[in-house]
């Protein structure tokens, strides 16, 4: 579970809650019909932007935001470098045993296409147009709430002109004119808030999740055909070791072979 997502949300909503609480009380705040502009608005345009089938996925590129484990390198490293020993000890179809052991899909399709006796260019071919094809399936829930943090805004600017609209209906008595202001600009801040604390950030998260998933694939994937074409354990490490930034090799000399 990614505890600063969760975090980033409920901080948000409690300080905003805050400040609005001591400048004059939650309930004016409150107003159903803005709600459901910039909701209802916002929901709409989006289902005329993607097709049905995208946005019914969603939620569980949602929970690609909230409950996603980054992977780990290190152990991710440590495992193909002992494949690696052991292809230098027993050859490549020492691998065949230890398939069924691999839980990452992608590595152990990888290991498959090498014990299969699969040209490198090939492989490199297969699983390089398999990160191609994540990349483009995250870029569709990216994008998705990307839009919707876009027109939540919009709908909100929407919904303040339909409140200023009937704000003018009322002109002859002044003294609603400050209470239909205030209505007519709930909208406003409904659609900033929804853009700025929730949709906007959660587009950014799952562009950062994809970015390192893709990063470990690409290093999976330099790591398995070193191992093809015969390079030391000690090689294979340093080419994975080479995506990393300078901080977390530091931290992975304790797996150095």
């Amino acid at each position: 579970m990614d505890l600063a997502t969760i975090a980033g949300v409920l901080a948000g909503v409690f300080l905003i809650a805050f400040a609005i609480a001591h400048g004059g009380g939650l309930e004016l705040f409150i107003h159903f019909p803005s709600m459901l502009i910039v909701g209802g608005g916002t929901l709409a345009a989006t289902l005329v932007h993607f097709p049905l089938g995208d946005i019914l996925k969603v939620l569980k590129v949602v929970q690609k935001a909230f409950l996603h484990k980054a992977p780990q390198p290190q152990e991710t490293i440590a495992m193909v470098v002992d494949m690696a020993r052991r292809v230098r000890r027993e050859g490549v179809l020492a691998l065949e045993s230890q398939i069924e052991e691999v839980q990452d899909p992608f590595l152990k399709r990888g290991v498959q296409l090498i014990v299969d006796g699969t040209e490198p260019e090939l492989i490199r071919d297969i699983l390089s147009n398999e990160i191609a094809a994540l990349e483009e399936r995250h870029r569709e829930g990216q994008s998705i709430f990307s839009s919707m943090g876009t027109y939540s805004p919009a709908f909100g600017m929407i919904g303040t002109l339909i409140g200023l609209i009937q704000m003018l209906r009322t002109l002859e008595d002044p003294t609603r004119i400050g209470g239909g202001m205030a209505v007519a600009l709930i909208t406003t801040f409904y659609g900033a808030l929804a853009a700025n604390l929730l949709f906007l950030p959660i587009a950014g998260k799952l562009k950062m999740r994809s970015e390192q998933e893709v990063l470990v694939k690409e290093m999976i994937l330099t790591g398995l055909l070193a191992i093809q074409s015969g390079d030391t354990p000690r090689i294979v490490q340093d080419k994975m070791m080479a995506f990393l930034s300078p901080k977390y090799r530091r931290a992975l000399e304790e797996v150095r072979v």
